[in-house]
């Protein structure tokens, strides 16, 4: 378990050891460094005087180079046990005595050092001058003490620390796992209330307060929180209740509504079949009469041209002109009124292709114009491909029909990229039109221009404008008198 996971009991009993054990630590640390420092001085207090000792005893056998009484002052070092070695040098730095008589090389250097004291190899060392009053330096007195002492002292400093560290760690644990209480109680109250409201969803519950201090302040705190959620949980449970009733009531009123509309639906569905019925029937028998006047009107040209004189001629040729109008205009409207209902098959729809068929199509059924269709390459969309014939029909032999006056006639078939989306475009050099009309264009039956100007019914852009809103999309035309037309949509 992470320390951050821990119980806040746990928590504040490791801090308050923590603590405790960094100033007890701090402490014996420094009792310990005391120690250690007070020892050395205090030995190398005892050398000092020691050798200033034996110095002064040493300038008669150092004056008169005596071996014997020298080996016997430095005899008196064996009886304390922490001297290793001494040595005595004469003024040329000869060794005249040594202690023990047989000393080692490396307890006595081979010449004597400059006077002072000082610590070295595990050994306080001192070099002591000799000399008889004021008079000519004598030699010099070497004596050296292990300081076995130190680390008597610092092994005892040592144990007294980790003994009183140890039972100091005791006595503040405990003392920890009796206070922390005062403060982890309160704390563990408002854990357990907060966890005993999120569980039930009691807002009920209060949490015990234990005094006046910050904790006792969070505790009022927390329980005026919980009077608040709970008088707020009162009224969204009374909001609860009534949106629940208008919920009802709401669902109740639209099922009536889903019903009328099924009936509704249903008598549409009943309508469009008989409004089919009804266009197939009429359509057939408005063309019947229609064909007949037609008919009947060629007839009296052939037969009786001659007894009819120009004037029957000419009106004879309007009847007919007349009827073959109409018919054109029945057939357009069915086809208005079959794309408004027909189904939607939607697919990718090669509109590049698509308009060099109908460019072809134009061609062959009038040889005798001479158009320049401009198509663009790789023009694709998304749609059906029925409707979207339709679409391009109308707008490319519009293009051709109003450019009949122009002497080099054009018309374009391209796409724009508009705030990210495809725009296609269809344009041509033609008549124009004034843009203070541009919103009758697409409406049934709605010209610009004369049928003596230009043939058509004026359903053609408005079975486009209904195609292209089945797509998702939009059209609109930029336009100006005798300088072209350009129309736009998008799927």
């Amino acid at each position: 378990m992470a320390t951050r996971d821990w119980p806040i009991k746990r928590k504040l009993t490791a801090i308050l050891l923590l603590i405790s054990g960094l100033v007890l630590l701090l402490t014996s640390a420094a009792f310990v460094t005391y120690e250690v420092v007070t020892n050395r001085q205090t030995i190398k207090i005892h050398l000092a005087t020691r050798s200033l000792i034996l110095a002064a005893n040493s300038t008669a056998a150092l004056a008169f180079a005596n071996e014997a009484d020298a080996a016997e002052i430095l005899s008196a070092l064996k009886y304390d046990p922490h001297m290793v070695a001494g040595a005595l040098y004469r003024q040329d730095g000869r060794v005249l005595a040594t202690y023990p008589v047989a000393g080692a090389a490396d307890l006595i250097p081979a010449a004597p050092e400059p006077d002072g004291y000082r610590f070295e190899g595990g050994r306080l060392v001192a070099f002591t001058p000799v000399a008889q009053g004021g008079n000519q330096r004598l030699g010099t007195l070497y004596i050296a003490s292990d300081t076995k002492a130190v680390s008597d002292a610092l092994r005892l400093s040592g144990i007294i620390a980790i003994a009183v560290l140890a039972i100091a760690l005791l006595a503040a644990y405990a003392l920890a796992a009796a206070l922390q209480g005062r403060i982890s109680e309160p704390i563990l109250a408002l854990a357990e209330t907060a966890t005993a409201v999120s569980t039930r969803q009691d807002y009920s519950v209060r949490a015990p307060k234990f005094g006046a201090d910050e904790l006792g302040s969070l505790t009022d705190a927390f329980n005026q929180m919980l009077g608040r959620i709970q008088e707020q949980n009162k009224e969204l449970q009374q909001h609860a209740t009534r949106l629940e009733q208008r919920v009802a009531e709401r669902t109740e009123e639209l099922e009536h509504r889903n019903e009328a509309l099924r009936r509704n639906a249903a008598e549409l569905l009943a309508a469009n079949t008989e409004l089919d019925a009804f266009a197939y029937s009429v359509s057939h028998d408005l063309r019947a009469p229609l064909r007949s006047i037609d008919g009947f009107s060629q007839v009296l040209l052939e037969d009786y041209a001659a007894q009819l004189g120009d004037a029957g001629r000419d009106s004879l040729q309007r009847v007919r002109a007349a009827s073959q109008r109409m018919a054109t205009l029945i057939d357009d409207l069915l086809k208005l009124a079959r794309v408004t209902r027909a189904e939607m098959r939607t697919e990718r729809v090669d509109l590049s292709g698509m308009a060099r068929d109908i460019v072809v199509d134009i061609q062959r059924t009038t040889p005798d114009r001479e158009v320049e269709f401009v198509i663009a390459p790789g023009l694709e969309a998304q749609g059906d491909s029925r409707l979207l014939r339709v679409v391009l029909d109308n707008l490319l032999r519009n293009g051709w029909k109003y450019t009949s006056k122009r002497p080099q006639p054009r018309v374009d078939f391209t796409a724009v990229e508009e705030n990210g989306n495809r725009v296609f475009v269809v344009k041509d050099n033609g008549a124009g039109f004034d843009m203070r009309y541009a919103d009758k264009l697409f409406g049934v039956f709605q010209r610009l221009h004369s049928a003596a100007e230009f043939e058509g019914t004026g359903v053609g852009l408005a079975t486009v404008r209904r195609i292209i809103n089945r797509h998702g999309g939009r059209i609109w035309a930029e336009g100006a008198v005798d300088k072209g037309a350009s129309f736009y949509f998008t799927l």
